[in-house]
């Protein structure tokens, strides 16, 4: 009859350590079940006077800088292998052209991007998960824009150079502003 008596705070903490780990375990498969988990897309987009900066997902595992350089309408994009830590692919594309070119005195650009689920292509080049907007303030256009992405060369490890594709363009202002 002494056994119990002296282990009694022993079977108490064990049933407390047990009771948690049941309780923990069934309550966090009722969570999973009622609030599953959903992966999170963080972009970011800041400008400066001269550059814009953006990032976007190319696909489900890598995403691309893109880079607007405001003095000379050159939109760049970079996007790091994910196997060796470098950028690989590259691509290019002056977007002066696209809202009036020279007719536009004193450009101001706006850029950010976001998901489009545009048709992919075919083969082995697609458009990307993310589309760049490019919006010119004074002439009130913006333009929508993707680069060719092709998984087979990242997954080689080979180096891709391209342009951009131009997908649309739009007026969101009536009236020219004029400087």
């Amino acid at each position: 009859m002494r056994y119990w008596p002296r282990n009694g705070g022993i079977l108490l903490i064990l049933g407390i350590v047990l009771g948690l780990a049941v309780g923990l375990h069934l309550g966090g498969v009722y969570l999973g079940a009622v609030w599953p988990n959903v992966p999170v897309h963080a972009v970011a987009t800041d400008a400066g006077d001269n550059f814009a900066i953006a990032t976007g997902p190319v696909d489900e595992r890598v995403e691309a800088v893109y880079v607007l350089d405001f003095m000379t309408g050159d939109l760049r994009a970079a996007v790091l292998n994910n196997q060796l830590g470098r950028f690989l692919a590259v691509f290019n594309y002056n977007i002066v052209g696209d809202f009036g070119g020279a007719a536009i005195q004193n450009p101001k650009y706006l850029m950010v991007t976001g998901l489009a689920d545009v048709p992919r292509g075919y083969g082995r080049q697609v458009q990307t998960m993310s589309v760049v907007y490019v919006a010119e303030v004074t002439s009130g256009q913006v333009a929508a824009y993707a680069i060719p992405w092709n998984q087979t060369f990242q997954s080689a490890r080979k180096p891709q150079m391209g342009t951009f594709i131009a997908l649309d363009k739009l007026n969101f202002r009536t009236a020219l502003i004029r400087d």
